[in-house]
């Protein structure tokens, strides 16, 4: 298999989130799949297979287990896409659902992609869930944001969705892995969405993945479209709205995502970003 490698949710190579991608990987078996996912290395690769309907089978595979869907993979495969067949509209058939994908390209050739999720939904966090979740990050219930309350959120993978009132306990972000993963294989939650917001439209984001093998993922496109959602359904941001989530910051890997929250309920979130190739 060529495999292709980007970064996406950035302009420079040094941010975003490395992805690997697989244009064709028609007749790899799952094993053949993950072998190739851990030989990458990255949070996620991303394999397809096209149609003959010209539409496209995606799976993601982080480096220890596969994942119904990853929101950097996809805007990279987009992107990675668009470079080679021009740009348009694109139809991802992923584990989670079906995801649709524009391509748009700058006056520089710089590609921009946007996918719309699949229907988004949460649920809640109970209260021995989230004492293990914060015991396991090392946060105390006095650390939280109050207005912004814990939810279990979805749009096309799970995510605890848990929000810091002060900007500084974002950044120190030292959790025990064994413990939360642990706490996330059982729970069947893909990463953990730290956030803490700036303004009514402004967030800074974390994300553990330790399901994956990964301390933080710099950039989580799957989480920040279920964050929209979450938003959307607990009546927590005018709408329709647009939102930068900021996120890698604090792990030297800068990455921004658009994210539009559209009015109609239980309509997907659509979640932009740039990706560039590594050479």
């Amino acid at each position: 298999m060529d495999v292709l490698r980007y970064v996406a949710f950035a302009t420079d190579p040094a941010g975003g989130n490395p992805a690997g991608v697989v244009l064709d990987a028609a007749g790899a078996d799952d094993a053949a799949m993950l072998a190739v996912a851990a030989e990458v290395g990255f949070s996620e690769t991303a394999f397809v297979v096209p149609r003959p309907d010209g539409e496209l089978d995606v799976r993601y595979f982080s480096p220890l287990a596969e994942v119904p869907f990853c929101g950097h993979a996809t805007i990279a495969t987009a992107v990675a896409y668009a470079e080679r067949y021009g740009v348009g509209e694109l139809a991802f058939h992923t584990r989670a659902g079906v995801v649709r994908v524009g391509t748009s390209a700058d006056g520089t050739g710089l590609v921009t992609a946007e996918l719309v999720s699949v229907p988004p939904r949460t649920a809640p966090l109970d209260s021995a869930g989230l004492t293990a979740l914060l015991a396991a990050l090392g946060w105390s219930a006095a650390e939280l944001d109050p207005a912004l309350p814990p939810r279990v959120a979805y749009a096309g993978a799970w995510h605890p969705v848990i929000a810091a009132a002060r900007r500084d306990r974002l950044a120190r972000l030292d959790y025990d892995m064994a413990a939360l993963g642990a706490l996330m294989s059982d729970r069947g939650w893909t990463t953990v969405d730290l956030v803490h917001r700036v303004s009514p439209t402004v967030f800074h984001a974390r994300n553990p993945f330790p399901p994956g093998g990964v301390v933080e993922d710099p950039a989580t496109g799957a989480a920040a479209a279920a964050f929209g959602g979450y938003l959307r359904e607990l009546g927590l941001v005018p709408l329709p709205a647009t939102l930068t989530v900021h996120q890698g910051d604090d792990m030297g890997r800068p990455s921004l995502l658009m994210v539009t929250v559209p009015e109609a309920p239980g309509s997907g979130i659509a979640v932009r970003g740039t990706a560039v190739a590594l050479t």
